[in-house]
This record gives C-alpha cells, structure tokens and sequence, in this order.
C-alpha cells in the first residue's frame, strides 16, 4: 500500500477507498484491536476530517498516537 493520497489531489471517495483499505475491519475486535487505537470508533470515523478533506492524513493519525 502507497502512502496517503494528499487531499489536493484526491476526492473523498478516494480517500476512503485508502481508509478502508488501509484499516480493513475484521468483525473480531479482540484480534485487531483497531476500534482500541481509535477509541471505540471505526477507522472511517476517526479519520472523517480526513475523507472530508479538513485535515492532513498526518494530522490526524498523530491524534491517534497520542493515547
């Protein structure tokens, strides 16, 4: 998997498409552990500011690696 589409050059949909891709959901919440990373929340909605284009990728994963 590539890096993250920058949001100057990419749609919503695009970027989306990364999120799911990017932090598949596996229904098995004790295996992954994803939903603890994003603090009960699924990885389209911890990163939405991204999808929506308000924020970097990077801007918000760093909200995720403070705790």
């Amino acid at each position: 998997m590539g890096v993250a589409p920058e949001i100057s050059e990419s749609t919503a949909e695009e970027r989306r498409a990364y999120i799911k891709e990017r932090f598949p959901c596996i229904a098995d919440c004790d295996m992954c552990g994803l939903c603890k990373v994003f603090h009960g929340k699924d990885a389209q909605t911890a990163y939405a500011d991204y999808i929506n284009g308000e924020r970097s990728f990077m801007d918000v994963s760093a909200d995720y690696k403070r705790g």
